[in-house]
C-alpha cells in the first residue's frame, strides 16, 4: 500500500476558496487519511492523485488487487454529487462510467478508470457536440421506483432566492427577472420526467475503453431533457460570441440540438437562458465577473 503523502491538487483548494472551514475543511484535513483508509479497505495500490484534477472532487490513480486500473473519487460533501453513486448505479455503464464500489460513510466512490486527460473539448466544436448529443441520449432514462434524486422544480426553488438577490445588485436586472420567472414557470409546464446528468456539457465526457466515450460527474436530477440539454447549447460559449452575429449563431446551436434529441426549442431556449444567467450571476460572485458577464452577454443572445 502507499504511504506517501496525499495531498489536494491546488485547482481544488482554490474552486473551495473560503468554504476551506467548517465541515469542507474538516473534510480537506481528513482527506488524506480518508483515502489510506480506502487503499487498505478495498486493496488498492496508489499510482497518483490525478492532477490538475476537477473543481468538487479529489481522484486518485489505483490499482485493484487483480492490477485493473481504477479511479478512486471523492467528491466534496454537500455538494450536488451527493447523488453521484445512485444515478451511476441505475445507468450501470451505460453511457456513463461504471461504478465499481461506493462507500457511503466515506462518499468514496471507485470508478472503471477513463482517459481522464482526452474529454470531448478536444475534438472540433461539431463533432463534439454530435457525439455528446449520443452519449447524453443514453443517460435520459426513467427514475427509478422510490429515486433519492431532487427534482429540477426543487432545484430551481432552491436558487430562487439567490437569483433574485444577485439581480438586485446586478445591471442586469431584466435578464435576472425574465430567468427567475422561467425558473418559476418551465418546471410546471415539463411533461415529462427523466434521470438527467445535471451537470452535462462536453468536458463531462471523457474517452474510454469499453466504449469511445462516457459521461462522468453527473450531479443528478429528475426533470426534463430540456434542463440538461440546456448546458451543451452553453459549451464553448465565448466562440460564439467572438464572431459576429452572435444571436444568429445561439439560436442555431438551440435548434439543432433541439432538433437532433426531439427536445422542443422554445423550452430549450428558455431552460438555455435561465441556466446562462445563473451561472453567469455564480462566477461574477466567485470572482470570474469577465466570464460572468460573457454568460450573460450569451444569454441575452438568446
Amino acid at each position: 500500500m502507499a504511504t506517501a503523502p496525499i495531498e489536494p491538487p491546488q485547482r481544488l483548494l482554490a474552486a473551495l476558496g473560503g468554504a476551506q472551514e467548517g465541515p469542507v475543511g474538516a473534510w480537506l484535513a481528513a482527506l488524506p487519511s480518508l483515502v489510506q483508509e480506502r487503499l487498505a479497505a478495498w486493496g488498492l495500490t496508489l499510482e497518483r492523485v490525478h492532477a490538475p484534477g476537477g473543481r468538487s472532487s479529489l481522484v486518485a490513480l489505483v490499482r485493484q488487487e487483480d492490477g485493473t486500473p481504477a479511479a478512486l473519487k471523492f467528491p466534496v460533501p454537500g455538494r450536488a454529487a451527493a447523488r453521484e453513486a445512485a444515478a451511476l448505479q441505475v445507468w450501470n455503464g451505460w453511457g456513463a462510467v461504471r461504478l465499481l464500489r461506493a462507500d457511503e460513510a466515506s462518499g468514496a466512490l471507485l470508478l472503471e478508470r477513463l482517459q481522464g486527460a482526452v474529454s470531448l473539448r478536444s475534438l472540433p466544436e461539431a463533432k463534439a457536440q454530435l457525439e455528446a448529443a449520443g452519449t447524453v441520449r443514453r443517460l435520459w432514462v426513467a427514475p427509478p421506483e422510490g429515486h433519492p434524486f431532487a427534482t429540477v422544480a426543487e432545484r430551481t426553488a432552491q436558487d430562487a432566492e439567490r437569483l433574485r438577490a444577485a439581480g438586485a445588485s446586478s445591471e442586469a436586472g431584466p435578464l435576472v427577472d425574465e430567468a427567475c420567472e422561467l425558473g418559476r414557470s418551465l418546471p410546471a409546464g415539463a411533461a415529462e420526467e427523466f434521470l438527467l446528468h445535471g451537470a452535462f456539457r462536453q468536458g463531462k465526457v471523457l474517452a474510454g475503453e469499453r466504449a469511445p466515450w462516457l459521461a462522468v460527474g453527473p450531479s443528478p436530477l429528475v426533470g426534463e431533457r430540456a434542463y440538461d440539454l440546456a448546458r451543451l447549447v452553453l459549451d464553448r460559449f465565448e466562440d460564439a460570441l467572438a464572431g459576429s452575429g452572435a444571436a444568429a449563431v445561439a439560436r442555431r446551436r438551440v435548434a439543432k440540438l433541439a432538433d437532433s434529441l426531439d427536445v422542443d426549442r422554445a423550452r430549450l431556449r428558455d431552460w438555455t437562458l435561465y441556466r446562462a444567467v445563473r451561472a453567469g450571476l455564480r462566477e461574477s460572485a466567485s470572482g470570474d465577473r469577465r466570464r460572468g458577464e460573457s454568460l450573460l452577454e450569451f444569454a441575452a443572445c438568446l
